[in-house]
């Protein structure tokens, strides 16, 4: 069978088996949840996230962008973007493109190098197509004002059709790069929901362009990329001539692990030179040029996902070529997961954001003496919003960040690195539905795992109560601190009366590089082996019937949940989200193959043995765990036909199960109302069969 026929079957599979989930999912509505977990899903809904948190390079003012709240508080797709003084503590100012009382969604905040000048996306011109502006943000304006478009103070620099990202000043202030596919069809990245295919299949893709427009001046866009080249992450060169990026040919949503680190000219485009090639060993994140411009520094490491970045820092002088450079690895011995770096002024050191021991935290690096520096570690999670990393002023002592835990919902700090000043109160009146989180350590073959473990809603350790363990995505990822979203089905479940186990296992983020690549040709292996100690651990700490134990995750997570239950009846109840059944097929018929080749070592037609062994389908015979599956009919990165695979061979050995499809979805849900089905359902589930 030839790929194009072999594609339009999956695809064809996939439309009906969505339909006839959805038939079934109408006429079976999830039960009505208990008050309690109707309060959980209040508080996991109800917040008001911060997508971005940007200080200005002089370290004065803070701007970040809100989700903006729709009808009985579920998101709306709007976003809107602020502005303060952080050490005044004045009311923050509304920046935005749109009309006087209009709403748009506005992000993608970058401040010019003098601090005077703010550049963002809107889509206030037309919904649904962003385009860059540049306003003079000021002080004096009241809270509630909207700057004036076209005015003194606000101007739109593009008028165009297509996906467009991340705008970075260059160090001169005269031109603003940004990432743009034109034409797009839908949102860039792997997560988003893939567009159905029809007719003849071909590997077409839109490719993302760097793009380059001069603030104030009459010059059109220019595209400085090749035409037949994706462009990732990107960074200037302190004398505004040249950017450095992670680029490759082909397919944008396939070809990340693959990136070169490539140099391009920006003012007289030609070709790219190639500084460094990726390997089976480092792939490329968060290229950052150094302030003296004779190197670049980023993160290599392995990387299971686009955007989940993870690994050590590595320096690389900028004139070399041929993507022949040598690569100096400045943390080759670091016990934690560098995520993000920048450069200290004096570019003899590195600061970088971190994962360590289920923490977050920032380091430097000294590239003289090799010494690393702890600068802060977090009791909570810290980032820049939805992304790795802190924002950092010029000189690297004044941050923004995103603080949140458990028990305290995401709020914008600003202030010296450590000594942070509370700016916002968004979330101020959401309370935890759940109980205290702790950190939690155990021992296996490998040394010491770590993960947290969610107590239930008034824990009374006289009585028992049941656990569900669920495991992150990636595997290159980590379970860390923050506050329920809708997103995170399973931290309803403390309000029901249940523990939750958020394990690290090898593979994960934030003991080191060799801990991260530890479970590489061993799926299923040694990273489940951590699990289960997981689960000894922490029935021997608290109050937990063995008996009730259930597993659950996404992506990665539901692989291993198909997995445990294909290995073991240790588990009573699992919901599996976005799973994988069988590396054999799921080879030919996901959209991000490359991501596998560094974890088995070759394609599935040159080694199918080692995919073979890893397969839950191969163990299916073994299960006997009543399993909820659930998966978007849209997911490139985990199709639906995995899903299906493992429901009809469930049903075949009679195990109760259960399969719903999402229409429209990708491998990130979107639609809130989707979100409340899988977490009633996953509720309604591990009630019925862990109780």
């Amino acid at each position: 069978m030839n790929r194009s026929v072999k594609l339009l079957w999956i695809f064809v599979a996939a439309a009906l088996i969505s339909s006839a989930a959805l038939a079934a999912s109408d006429s079976n509505e999830p039960p009505k949840p208990s008050p309690a977990v109707e309060e959980a899903m209040r508080a996991m809904f109800g917040v008001r996230e911060i997508s971005e948190a940007a200080i200005s390079p002089d370290g004065q003012r803070v701007a970040w962008v809100e989700a903006l709240a729709g009808k009985n508080g579920a998101p709306s797709g709007k976003s809107a973007i602020y502005v303060a003084d952080w050490k005044s503590g004045a009311a923050p100012q509304r920046v935005s493109a749109a009309a006087a009382g209009a709403e748009a969604r506005e992000g993608d905040v970058a401040w010019s190098p003098d601090s005077t000048h703010l550049a963002f996306f809107s889509d206030a011109a037309h919904v649904g197509q962003s385009q860059l502006y540049v306003c003079m943000p000021d002080p004096g304006c009241q809270p509630s004002a909207v700057i004036r478009e076209f005015g003194r103070n606000m101007l739109q620099l593009t008028h165009i059709k297509g996906d467009a990202s991340a705008p970075t000043w260059s160090p001169n202030g005269k031109t603003i790069a940004f990432l743009y596919i034109p034409n797009a069809p839908r949102a860039a990245g792997p997560l988003a929901a893939e567009t159905q295919p029809e007719g003849v299949i071909r590997e077409a893709s839109y490719e993302q362009r760097l793009a380059l427009v001069d603030y104030l001046a009459t010059s059109q866009l220019r595209e400085i990329s090749p035409a037949d080249m994706y462009v990732y992450e990107y960074d200037w060169s302190p004398d505004s001539t040249k950017i450095v990026a992670t680029a490759a040919h082909g397919n944008g949503d396939n070809n990340w692990w693959i990136a070169d680190l490539c140099i391009f000219d920006a003012v007289h485009p030609t070709q790219p030179r190639s500084i460094f090639k990726s390997t089976n060993e480092i792939q490329i994140g968060t290229p950052k040029w150094s302030p003296d411009g004779r190197s670049v520094a980023f993160i290599g490491g392995i990387m299971s996902d686009e955007g989940s970045v993870g690994g050590d820092v590595y320096t690389l002088a900028a004139d070399s070529s041929n993507g022949n450079g040598e690569p100096r690895d400045v943390t080759p011995d670091i016990k934690a997961t560098p995520n993000s770096v920048e450069w200290a002024s004096d570019s003899h050191s590195i600061i970088f954001s971190e994962i360590a021991d289920g923490q977050t935290g920032i380091a430097s690096v000294s590239l003289d003496s090799g010494s690393v520096s702890t600068l802060y570690v977090a009791g909570e999670r810290i980032s820049s919003g939805f992304g790795a990393g802190v924002s950092l002023s010029r000189d690297g002592r004044i941050a923004a960040v995103v603080r949140q835990s458990f028990s305290n919902p995401p709020e914008l700090w600003a202030g010296p690195v450590g000594s942070w000043k509370q700016v916002t109160h968004i979330n101020s009146t959401l309370h935890p539905e759940w109980g205290k989180a702790e950190s939690l350590h155990w021992s296996t073959d490998i040394g010491q795992v770590q993960g947290w473990l969610l107590y239930p809603l008034n824990y009374d350790p006289a009585k028992k109560y049941g656990l569900i363990v669920s495991v992150h995505g990636g595997p290159a990822a980590a379970n860390l601190q923050g506050w329920p979203t809708r997103w995170s089905y399973v931290d309803a479940m403390p309000a029901d009366g249940f523990f939750v186990l958020f394990p690290n296992p090898r593979g994960s983020y934030g003991s080191g590089e060799a801990f991260t690549r530890a479970n590489v040709k061993d799926f299923g292996g040694g990273d489940f082996r951590d699990i289960l100690a997981g689960v000894d651990a922490a029935i021997a700490a608290v109050s937990i019937d063995p008996q009730r134990v259930g597993i659950t995750g996404w992506s990665y997570g539901g692989y291993m949940s198909m997995w445990a239950v294909t290995q073991t009846h240790r588990f009573k109840a699992a919901v599996i989200g976005a799973g994988l059944a069988d590396w054999l097929s799921y080879y030919g018929e996901n959209d991000i193959d490359q991501w596998m080749i560094p974890y088995f070592g070759a394609s599935v037609y040159d080694d199918p043995a080692v995919y073979a062994k890893s397969g839950p389908i191969q163990f299916v015979k073994n299960a006997q765990t009543p399993s909820l599956i659930v998966v978007g009919d849209s997911d490139g990165e985990c199709p639906t036909p995995q899903s299906f695979e493992f429901w009809h061979a469930l049903v075949y050995f009679h195990v109760p199960t259960e399969l719903v499809v999402y229409p429209h979805e990708g491998h990130h849900f979107v639609n809130p109302a989707h979100s409340r089905d899988v977490l009633l359902r996953a509720v309604a589930w591990f009630n019925e069969y862990l109780r």
